[in-house]
């Protein structure tokens, strides 16, 4: 299969009390997707569980992420990255590229570049994808092209709002009206994708210090906001249970 000695003796010493033909029908599988030997079995070795799955399991899934546009290098980064793309169920697939293409609207060919560079976001839920998709869209503006150029699904999305909101109170990012804002905002590549020293510094202009104490305030806020979301919420329900009972009450009269 093109291992040389030294790699057939390592995949040899994985789930030994697997018998030889699944590791190597594993194996197989993987160089067939246009890994090298050397990263089939570096690919093994991280996720040794891809040797108790079926071959034909192996097979189709290959074939499933083809049909979605990951072929050719794009689909042996992807498994490199994210084999856990092997075991998840295939509903979880779909509903995470239905999401994308028909409420985030994202063209075919953003489509696969947002899988390609990040192929984690099958694994996502869809309703977290929409959260994400939507604040960058609706609260800071930003279309589908930029998003796709700037790796949005990448960035987790609480580091997307801390820095956000961040510039956002230091003046420093306006959310557009009509398309329009009197500010020039940053690019969202650079605001995702710079080092956290260098956003503070290029971007933010602020300090770690500054930024860290903020971090800490917004987090409070988030508390105290869902602890009046339950609040109200409970006097909803005491509202509705006193107008039952004055409803009883005038029933009986």
């Amino acid at each position: 299969m093109g291992f040389s000695q030294e790699q057939a003796q390592r995949l040899l010493a994985l789930q030994p009390r697997l018998g030889p033909e699944h590791r190597e029908a594993a194996a197989a599988q993987l160089l067939l997707l246009g890994l090298s030997a050397e990263a089939a079995l570096a690919l093994l070795e991280r996720s040794p569980a891809l040797l108790r799955l079926p071959t034909e399991r192996l097979r189709e899934r290959a074939e499933e992420l083809r049909r979605l546009g990951l072929d050719g290098g794009r689909l042996h980064r992807a498994v490199s990255r994210c084999p856990q793309l092997f075991h998840v169920p295939r509903r979880r697939l779909e509903a995470a590229v239905r999401l994308l293409r028909e409420r985030c609207l994202f063209t075919a060919e953003q489509l696969r570049e947002v899988l390609g560079t990040c192929p984690a976001v099958l694994l996502e839920e869809p309703h977290t994808l929409h959260q994400q998709f939507q604040y960058a869209y609706f609260r800071m503006g930003v279309q589908q092209k930029e998003m796709v150029k700037a790796r949005l699904f990448q960035t987790p999305f609480a580091e997307l709002r801390n820095r956000h909101i961040f510039l956002e109170r230091r003046g420093l990012y306006e959310t557009p009206y009509k398309g329009q804002t009197q500010t020039s905002n940053p690019k969202l590549k650079d605001i995702l994708r710079l080092p956290e020293k260098d956003f503070l510094a290029s971007l933010a202009y602020s300090t770690p210090e500054e930024y860290e104490v903020f971090k800490k305030l917004l987090a409070r806020e988030e508390e105290e906001k869902e602890e009046e979301d339950v609040d109200a919420l409970y006097t909803e329900d005491d509202d509705d249970d006193d107008l039952d009972s004055d409803e009883s009450k005038t029933t009986r009269e």
